[in-house]
């Protein structure tokens, strides 16, 4: 009996280990796909219009995707101020940001932080949920890998940009440049850069609330900052 009992746990030790490799490789075969071809949606994009059809069924997100080169440089420099000021110095994760965020999450009793790169927040959007776990950030941390592998800066950051929620249902640096000053992507103005790039930790809040102090400060900030940016 035990050595029965040994034999269907060392298989299903076996089984879930094969189980692992094969999700490893969807996302890394996923990884590959889109280093060449632009996503036309992500997990999180797909989450949040499952969420506005629950409240209206023919809701729908807004979502253009626009090359590199149609996107100012002005967001490129803000977002990288805002969000993640090492992004082309590192290797997908800031080590020195997560401990900082571990130890910030040991004192509340829970994770509210996560120390997350741009690379960190892309690999989540693309493919994961906004649960807030260990585990999670584990798989976050795998795929933030494997996309520093496959893709460049520039890709990283033109993905990234393109993807982003700026506000309920908007999603992408076009759609947001349009919905919050009229204007395309490519002729955002140093400010209006540093606003949007304020937006991103709460976009949908900032977006039901433009008049808020936080996101003056926070805009405020990242204008300050974004000149010293040298984005890829």
């Amino acid at each position: 009996m035990l050595r029965l009992t040994g034999l269907a746990l060392g298989w299903a030790a076996a089984l879930a280990f094969a189980a692992v490799l094969a999700l490893q490789a969807w996302y890394f075969g996923h990884v590959l796909w889109w280093s060449q071809v632009d996503p036309a949606s992500t997990a999180f994009m797909r989450a949040e219009l499952a969420r506005l059809r629950q409240e209206n069924p023919k809701a729908d997100l807004r979502f253009e995707w626009v090359p590199y080169e149609r996107i100012s440089a002005h967001l490129k420099r803000a977002v990288i101020a805002a969000e993640d000021a090492r992004f082309t110095e590192h290797e997908g994760v800031d080590w020195d940001a997560i401990e900082k965020a571990w130890e910030r999450n040991l004192v509340r009793g829970r994770v509210s932080h996560g120390g997350s790169t741009i690379t960190m927040q892309l690999a989540k959007n693309l493919f994961l949920s906004g649960e807030r776990s260990y585990l999670r950030k584990g798989q976050e941390l795998v795929i933030t890998y494997m996309i520093e592998a496959v893709m460049s800066k520039r890709r990283i950051l033109e993905i990234y940009l393109n993807v982003a929620e700026w506000g309920t249902g908007v999603f992408g640096a076009e759609a947001g440049a349009r919905h919050h000053f009229g204007v395309p992507a490519a002729r955002l103005a140093p400010g209006q850069a540093a606003r949007m790039a304020a937006m991103l930790p709460r976009p949908r809040y900032y977006d039901a609330n433009p008049g808020s102090a936080a996101l003056a400060r926070r805009s405020a900030f990242v204008a300050r900052w974004m000149g010293s940016i040298d984005p890829p």
